[in-house]
């Protein structure tokens, strides 16, 4: 049974120039202990499939579908009710650990707060589950780093610092949006190691938000690739990036630097343009006239998940050339 499982949501933001489909019909399902990926270009809604399970919109958002947490569905919860959940069962580790930490409170405080919300554990256990956490995130002087601020430490411990905010109340599920999105090599591995650590520790569950699709590789049991609002192949890690079957999917592991650089032609479809069939119609060398007539649904093909009629109706799905090292790439 599955932790947490999206089902049919569609967000929408209401706009001047029309209603823009961030999220559209997305359906997914994570299982617990079980590392998510969700991967796709910037731009294809991911952050706010992350954003919309905790309701952490803005007002012209609307959402509409099922988001089940433990046999509750949390778009129907009160905003009394999710701030009980927020935290403390469901946690989100934001991209930009420069701009996500309070520039003027020191580094303890800032997760003292967090502990202090979600235990009412009184000043002197706090502090010992401070540094407890810190040092486990390793940090080899955790007594030091309690009394910085965050201007003081590199962008790893500040990601770090992130991760202890995040799990501060033992949260069943850890959203990760862009954990390692403007790191260089060397802290995105350290990034990478915490996640892994994280969820071997404690259990948590992670949906991985990320375009880096080399730290989804190392990370993740299963992927989810997502185009222009819309889940377009979802399946176990090894099988999705070894044997893609979506053309978006075979296209964009293409256009990795160490699969050769090959870039998909076009540009994707804006948010606010009905399409009444594939959304990917326009850059497919695949397409025929019926795959733009009607939507089309997730099918099961070779153990994944793809939504393309013309992949659905063939023998077989063909192995991507370039796709072949992407798992020992990524090591």
């Amino acid at each position: 049974m599955a932790l947490l499982s999206i089902k049919n949501l569609t967000t929408v933001f209401n706009s001047k120039e029309g209603q823009i489909r961030a999220c559209n019909n997305v359906s997914l399902d994570i299982g617990c202990g079980k590392i998510v990926g969700l991967i796709g270009e910037t731009g294809c809604g991911k952050s706010v499939l992350g954003m919309s399970i905790l309701n952490l919109l803005c007002k012209n958002a609307t959402t509409s579908g099922q988001i089940i947490y433990k046999g509750q569905d949390l778009l129907s919860l009160t905003e009394k009710e999710l701030r009980r959940i927020r935290g403390k069962e469901i946690a989100l580790l934001p991209q930009s650990p420069s701009t996500s930490l309070n520039p003027v409170l020191k580094i303890g405080e800032q997760i003292s707060e967090g502990l202090q919300c979600f235990s009412k554990a009184k000043k002197n256990i706090v502090m010992e589950k401070n540094l407890k956490m810190l040092k486990s995130l390793g940090f080899n002087n955790p007594k030091k780093v309690i009394g910085q601020y965050p201007h003081q430490l590199s962008g790893g411990m500040k990601q770090r610092v992130l991760a202890a905010l995040s799990i501060s109340g033992e949260p069943s599920l850890l959203i990760a949006d862009e954990p390692t999105k403007g790191l260089d090599a060397v802290l995105r591995g350290q990034v990478v190691e915490l996640l892994r650590q994280l969820t071997r520790t404690t259990g948590t569950s992670l949906l991985l938000i990320t375009h880096d699709l080399r730290i989804a590789a190392q990370l993740c049991d299963e992927i989810a690739v997502m185009y222009s609002g819309e889940i377009i192949e979802n399946g176990f890690a090894k099988q999705v990036l070894n044997q893609p079957a979506h053309p978006y999917t075979q296209g964009l592991l293409s256009s990795l630097p160490e699969m050769g650089l090959h870039p998909i032609p076009g540009y994707s479809p804006s948010l606010l343009e009905y399409l009444p069939g594939c959304r990917f119609y326009s850059r497919c060398m695949l397409r025929k006239e019926v795959c733009n007539l009607n939507p089309i649904s997730l099918s099961k093909v070779n153990g994944s998940y793809v939504r393309c009629l013309r992949v659905t109706q063939s023998t077989g799905v063909k192995q991507n050339i370039y796709s072949r090292n992407v798992q020992s790439a990524a090591v």
